[in-house]
């Protein structure tokens, strides 16, 4: 069990990373089918945690999860919470959470030293409109472009080059890096070459991150440990029940991957060789 308070007393830097609408059932069967072989190598036992979002699309869902509240097991006991914001006096908290006394985790941090980086991916993450900025404001920093979203074939490769350069700059002092990968969002069926945007064509979409993924973690190891937590935002629907899309209750879109681990300094992950 990762002792989150200890983690950022002692300043080990945190690795965020979000797969944009990556659905649970589409992140299990691609790590069964062996699709994902260097994420395979990185989480605990091989394998996804299924949890319940509390978002059920991008926005709600990582004010949520910067709030204190990330994907909950679908089962009545919880674990216990990485980090919580300062509760009110009644309330008994794990001593391995990290109680942040702010509105938000990212203030927080920055309390305890750490500089919170944002390298976005979809829309909500632009600055394209006044939604699109909630989310970037809340970091010290945040980086965007048009190669980082989603109807770019090679996002993920081009937001773990920033993500490492941005990393490399901010050696000196913990850092918080957040990356919201946009790969497995809509659309995706061009990994595929098709238009249409489907369960298997996500699957492709997490097939090619993959690779990327697995070098940003590298990169970012090299020298030093890391907290690395993964996990989807929210699902999507792609007709189960004539449903589609996001925004719904449907537990096509509630069940999501999680994971948290803590990544040893010089940790190598298997490749499966260069991506299209």
């Amino acid at each position: 069990m990762i002792n989150a308070r200890q983690v950022i007393e002692s300043g080990t830097n945190i690795l965020f990373v979000t797969l944009d609408s990556l659905r649970h059932d589409v992140a299990r069967a691609t790590m069964h089918a062996g699709h994902t072989p260097r994420l395979a190598a990185l989480l605990p036992g091989g394998q996804w945690e299924e949890r319940r979002t509390p978002g059920t699309f991008t926005l709600p869902a990582h004010m949520a999860f910067f709030s204190g509240f990330l994907p909950k097991l679908p089962t009545p006991d919880q674990p216990p919470r990485l980090w919580e914001c300062r509760p009110p006096a009644f309330k008994t908290v794990d001593e391995g959470t990290f109680v942040f006394d702010a509105p938000n985790l990212l203030t927080g941090l920055g309390q305890h030293g750490y500089r919170t980086v944002c390298v976005g991916g979809v829309t909500y993450f632009s600055r394209e409109t006044p939604l699109g900025s909630v989310l970037p404001d809340m970091f010290d920093e945040d980086h965007w472009r048009p190669e980082f979203c989603s109807p770019e074939p090679d996002s993920t490769r081009h937001q773990a080059d920033h993500a490492l350069t941005v990393a490399d700059q901010h050696a000196g002092r913990p850092l918080f890096l957040f990356v919201n990968v946009s790969a497995t969002h809509v659309p995706h069926g061009h990994y595929l070459g098709d238009s249409a945007d489907t369960w298997q064509s996500q699957a492709a979409a997490l097939t090619y991150a993959d690779e990327h993924l697995g070098r940003l973690v590298e990169g970012l190891v090299a020298d030093r440990p890391w907290l690395a937590i993964m996990c989807a935002d929210h699902g999507d629907a792609f007709g189960e029940d004539g449903y589609h899309g996001r925004g719904i209750a449907h537990p096509a879109v509630m069940n999501v991957p999680f994971a948290a681990m803590l990544v040893p300094a010089g940790s190598r992950l298997p490749s499966h060789g260069p991506t299209p």
